[in-house]
């Protein structure tokens, strides 16, 4: 099953609509790094990736990881590892996925840019937990957490991230 998300940042999945977040700067057909628009397409969903330490494992069809406070993933794009998990610290320019503010309790890793990767194409592409009063992301898609477990049940091999452009 497909998660498909419009210009507006409404999620559709199963029959069912989510109140969603895109990227700050909308939905682009040309994604680069840093730009924070949400890239527009049609890409896999890799896995889905929790914390342990504040949930128990996620239900789905994906594969599941959890997440440990030495993962990150690498955004510099003149890094051999750039948009792939590295561990922490890392010479590279990385994000830290063991964040405080919950995002990232729970994410699903989407295959954007990653096969193959192609630098400054962008980078980090999750649907992941929506911040409180729902501001825009750096170029995620994000639900509600209630709403992301209830997705990522639905999810598993052959499933795609679906983005309209705007």
């Amino acid at each position: 099953m497909d998660l498909i998300v419009g210009p507006d940042g409404i999620v559709r999945f199963g029959g069912e609509t989510y109140p969603g977040v895109i990227g700050r700067s909308g939905i682009s057909s040309a994604k680069r790094e840093g730009d924070g628009a949400t890239p527009a397409g049609e890409f896999p969903l890799r896995a889905v990736w929790y914390r342990p330490d504040r949930m128990p494992a996620p239900l789905t069809n994906l594969p599941v990881r959890e997440i440990g406070p030495g993962d990150g993933w690498c955004d510099d794009p003149v890094s051999p590892d750039y948009n792939r998990r590295v561990s922490l610290p890392h010479a590279a320019s990385s994000e830290n996925l063991w964040r405080e503010d919950g995002l990232y309790d729970v994410l699903i890793v989407v295959g954007h840019n990653d096969d193959p990767v192609l630098a400054g194409r962008g980078s980090a592409i999750f649907v992941h937990v929506a911040a409180p009063g729902g501001g825009p992301t750096e170029g995620c898609v994000a639900l509600a957490k209630p709403d992301l477990l209830s997705v990522a049940r639905g999810l598993g091999p052959g499933s795609r991230l679906i983005v309209e452009p705007g």
